[in-house]
């Protein structure tokens, strides 16, 4: 039974329906068509029956004398009605007759071996001296009418009251049995047309609530694979959204972290640089040679030429410092313009040459993107010099798609990317500034050199409305 359920709760509901809608509509059939046909057997057989009671009725009445006085048929009577079933216009129509009184007795037959013999009334007699008309098709293996079941001939049995003309009393019944091979043949077509009616009719209902049926199946299996494929849509943008807060969580804690190393590389440097020069200058102010009036002129001279010497290399060292801090004004520049402004920077502090590739055309990007792609180029000309001498750098730059591909090669010695400490600066902070505007970030590095790239769509970029569309080159 268990797994009757399991295997019925894996069927689609077309399906369900045409196994549960099928035994129902053939059960359905076969109750509506068993109950048709015997109606219209009763009713055909009552028609039948009722024609040729009056008919029969019509001939006998009047020969019939008064049964209420009499209880039994003389004789001029019996061969009236011999001659009438044996030779006249019943003899050809029916097979055999009877007539009944009350008690059982009969009072007269075709069969004359049984005329006066009583038998038990069956309960069809008793309906028919009630005053009903009662027929029936069929053979009865009954004593009385064992010369009928042994004819093997189709019969009509009816059971016909006959009725005291003034009174309307029933008084007598009459039995007889009608030839009814025509009506054999009525009765079965008439059966044959009522089946096909019941089951032409069931079939044309059950087609139409199949075909709705699968019509709603096939809607609900559209519906629910659509359903599916959102849910696996949403389920991936869920993942994704989940994925993309994770980074920028990592990027928030990231951003603190670079804040704070930026801060302490800052430091590091004024302390290694400009903050050494003023303190070797403040030593040299406190030095005997200025303190010592008797000093000669020209050895004080040499002493204060020093220390303004070393004071103009803190001055340099901060401005260097400071150039490397503060953006040159790229606010209305282009994507050209941006790169080449970062490479100038770098050869004017450096004095290293730096080769340009730019694409044939530009476009007006967002003031985080040129500020990305300003410290992407500087970091990387910057790191490429401290660790390579800046031997055979260049900047490249073109499109690929929709995406905006930055490139900075150069040709130095190279290094293994896994040495790479997780809390470096450089390339790590470059690689967490270009992830979080959505873009992608790659190195690639062997004895022939390194080459760092940054790919960043320009459609995922907000642009301002005047600067609309998103890539305008020019």
């Amino acid at each position: 039974m268990f797994g009757f359920v399991e295997w019925w709760s894996q069927q689609s509901l077309a399906r369900r329906f045409l196994l549960a809608g099928g035994v129902v509509s053939i059960s359905a059939a076969l109750l509506v068509g068993a109950l048709v046909t015997r109606l219209i057997e009763a009713a055909v057989t009552h028609n039948s029956a009722a024609t040729t009671a009056m008919y029969v009725d019509s001939i006998i009445a009047p020969l019939l004398p008064d049964l209420r006085t009499n209880d039994v048929l003389d004789d001029i009577t019996s061969r009236t009605l011999d001659e009438t079933f044996g030779q006249g216009a019943l003899g050809d129509r029916v097979h055999s007759f009877r007539l009944w009184r009350a008690d059982g007795t009969i009072l007269y037959a075709t069969d004359a071996k049984i005329i006066g013999e009583t038998f038990r009334p069956s309960e069809t007699l008793q309906r028919a001296f009630s005053g009903e008309l009662v027929a029936q098709f069929e053979h009865l293996a009954n004593e009385e009418v064992l010369a009928e079941h042994a004819a093997d001939i189709p019969l009509l049995k009816i059971y016909n009251p006959v009725l005291q003309p003034w009174s309307g009393e029933v008084v007598a019944v009459s039995e007889f049995y009608e030839l009814a091979e025509g009506f054999e043949e009525s009765l079965s077509e008439a059966r044959l047309w009522s089946w096909l009616g019941v089951a032409g009719f069931v079939s044309v209902f059950f087609l139409s609530l199949t075909a709705i049926v699968l019509r709603g199946s096939r809607t609900i299996d559209d519906q629910k694979a659509a359903l599916t494929q959102q849910v696996a849509e949403l389920s991936d943008l869920l993942a994704q959204n989940r994925s993309l807060h994770a980074r920028a969580q990592r990027a928030s804690q990231r951003a603190a972290a670079l804040n704070e190393s930026y801060l302490r590389r800052l430091g590091a440097d004024l302390h290694d640089g400009p903050a050494q020069l003023v303190a070797y200058a403040a030593l040299r102010v406190d030095s005997k040679t200025l303190i010592t009036q008797d000093t000669p002129q020209p050895e004080r001279a040499a002493e204060l030429s020093v220390i303004k010497a070393r004071l103009h290399e803190a001055m340099e060292e901060i401005r260097s410092i400071c150039r490397g801090l503060i953006l040159p004004d790229i606010e209305g520049a282009n994507l050209h313009e941006v790169i080449t402004r970062a490479a100038e920077a770098h050869i004017q502090r450096t004095g290293v040459p730096v080769a340009l590739v730019l694409s044939n055309t530009s476009c007006k990007l967002p003031a985080s993107a040129k500020i990305c792609i300003y410290r992407f180029v500087q970091e990387a000309l910057n790191n490429g010099f401290r660790h390579a001498d800046g031997i055979g750098q260049k900047v490249l730059q073109s499109f690929h798609g929709d995406e905006i591909v930055v490139e900075v090669e150069d040709e130095g010695p190279g290094f293994d990317p896994g040495s790479l400490k997780p809390g470096g600066l450089g390339l790590v902070g470059l690689r967490e500034r270009i992830e979080s505007m959505g873009g992608r970030f790659n190195l690639e590095s062997s004895a022939r050199g390194t080459a760092v790239r940054m790919m960043i769509s320009v459609e995922s970029l907000e642009i301002p409305d005047e600067e609309h569309p998103s890539r305008s080159y020019r």
